[in-house]
């Protein structure tokens, strides 16, 4: 079983908050740790402890981020020989967390402006090899149409986390197997304002309609729906024993998603496994800590069952 990540690295700079600070506002008695972020860092190492074999492309500074990155693949046995040193500093994201579990984020993209069009294709080896490619969209636009275009060249399946959300540019559309946005996420990719009258199972069936293949709605603690040629099917949420922190959540749901779809599972089925990763992982504090192996979450599911 073979994925393939392309996405982003980010040094995760973390602060725990009484309470998040309004405009011009300064809160005191936080806790602060920095640690490793980054969507395409984080699928990578969430599939590859779900036993997957996984090649991540993703760009970095010559600098101490971007060595402790590197330093990171190893333990975690991510292939990293097609990272991209830039000239431009690592990725920093500050992540801002209350007590609740939520989290704001402000990223600084640095080394992630220089992956391109041309770096992407120094890793179509490694996307025709796979058994399924996860573009997320932390990168430029240019990076993204380039995987899923190689993805779809290749015979690979091709799983797009629309995440930061935009506008997707036309090209992009038949070139997506599964896309996998939440509900804030849909509309913006969507083009609707913040008027608009569609409900979860519109939003999905209109999503599933752009790409002809598998849209699959993230619903929180209401679960998920997914959408295919067949029709909608809702699957329901796995609470989590406790929401301590949910950062990482989405990308624990995607790299299970794939990991799953990759295994040959059906699209329902592989979802209700992505969800077990997300609640596991809001469970616990920080990122990479939080994501499960496979005994983890296959003794999680057990005890839910």
């Amino acid at each position: 079983m073979k994925i393939a990540v392309v996405g982003s690295y980010g040094a995760g700079l973390t602060m725990r908050v009484p309470k998040a600070p309004a405009a011009g506002e300064t809160v005191s008695g936080g806790t602060f740790a920095p640690g490793p972020g980054g969507k395409g860092s984080n699928q990578a190492v969430a599939a590859a402890r779900l036993g997957a074999e996984v090649a991540l492309l993703t760009a970095v500074g010559d600098d101490d981020f971007g060595r402790a990155a590197h330093e990171l693949w190893r333990a975690e046995g991510v292939d990293a020989s097609r990272v991209l040193t830039a000239g431009a500093p690592t990725m920093v994201g500050f992540i801002l967390v209350e007590p609740s579990g939520e989290n704001r984020i402000a990223i600084a993209p640095g080394a992630l402006d220089e992956l391109d069009a041309a770096a992407v294709e120094g890793f179509r080896a490694e996307i025709a090899a796979a058994d399924i490619v996860i573009v997320s969209m932390e990168i430029p636009e240019d990076a993204v149409v380039a995987a899923l275009r190689a993805g779809r060249e290749s015979g690979t399946r091709t799983l797009l986390n629309p995440a930061p959300a935009r506008p997707l540019p036309d090209a992009c559309w038949p070139l997506i197997d599964v896309i996998t946005p939440n509900q804030t996420e849909a509309p913006v990719l969507l083009g609707l304002d913040a008027e608009h009258r569609l409900d979860d199972e519109e939003l999905v069936s209109a999503l599933r309609e752009r790409t002809g293949g598998v849209a699959l709605l993230t619903r929180g603690g209401q679960g998920a729906l997914v959408a295919e040629a067949s029709g909608v099917t809702a699957v329901p949420p796995l609470r989590a024993r406790s929401v301590v922190d949910t950062t990482g959540a989405g990308d624990s749901f995607t790299a299970a998603l794939a990991v799953a779809l990759a295994e040959g599972r059906p699209v329902a089925e592989a979802a209700g496994f992505a969800a077990a990763a997300g609640a596991h992982t809001v469970s616990v504090a920080g990122v990479i800590p939080a994501l499960p192996t496979r005994d983890q979450l296959n003794a999680r599911i057990g005890n839910a069952s």
